[in-house]
């Protein structure tokens, strides 16, 4: 059957918007996986930040496939690296002020993966990378745009949403607009397609 309902392991209403908007009919499902206490042993491990943002996909992906084994199941994660460093999501506005600092007039790194599973497995994995140099930034300048995108500056890792006035933070931007906002769209749709699972 084409087109058929593809699980999203994830209840992020702006990921399954983005596949929505690409004509897939999507049902979202909350997968139970604690993201840090699966990230923590890959700390000091030699994983890169593509390598966690991977890891973490999967076990979403095959979390959801295990309870839906006749179902495709998409899982994503991403992960932003400046060097060595890997950002998680900030806390609180303190903590949004201080990632904005840290990646002030620098180039960092988004690493977007996107795991297809099926029967409880892994059946194919994807990471897209983007890179994204950001303007030297005023201190006073980071707490004014803090205090107008508010709390949805908690809501992303980097602290900023390229989509609406976090784009201002930027001088340069080497990557696909999906990528950065969190699914590889091209390859996935393109994956999809191959096995059948939508019309192609």
């Amino acid at each position: 059957m084409l087109n058929q309902t593809i699980v999203l392991a994830s209840t992020s209403p702006f990921r399954r918007q983005l596949l929505e908007n690409a004509g897939l009919a999507v049902k979202p499902v909350a997968p139970e996986v604690d993201e840090r206490a699966l990230e923590a042993p890959l700390e000091g491990s030699g994983a890169s930040a593509e390598d966690v943002a991977r890891i973490l996909a999967e076990a979403k992906a095959v979390d959801v496939s295990e309870r839906r084994p006749e179902e495709w199941v998409v899982g994503g994660d991403q992960t932003l690296s400046l060097e060595d460093r890997i950002f998680h999501k900030p806390q609180d506005m303190e903590g949004a002020r201080r990632h904005l600092l840290a990646l002030s007039g620098r180039t960092h790194q988004l690493n977007s993966a996107i795991v297809l599973a099926r029967g409880g497995e892994a059946v194919w994995r994807h990471v897209a990378v983007a890179r994204m140099t950001m303007r030297p930034l005023d201190p006073g300048f980071i707490g004014r745009h803090l205090s107008r995108v508010g709390d949805k500056a908690l809501s992303s890792v980097g602290a900023y949403q390229v989509e609406g006035e976090g784009i201002q933070l930027f001088e340069k931007i080497e990557g696909d607009y999906f990528t950065i906002v969190g699914v590889p769209l091209l390859p996935l749709l393109a994956k999809l397609r191959e096995i059948g699972a939508i019309d192609g």
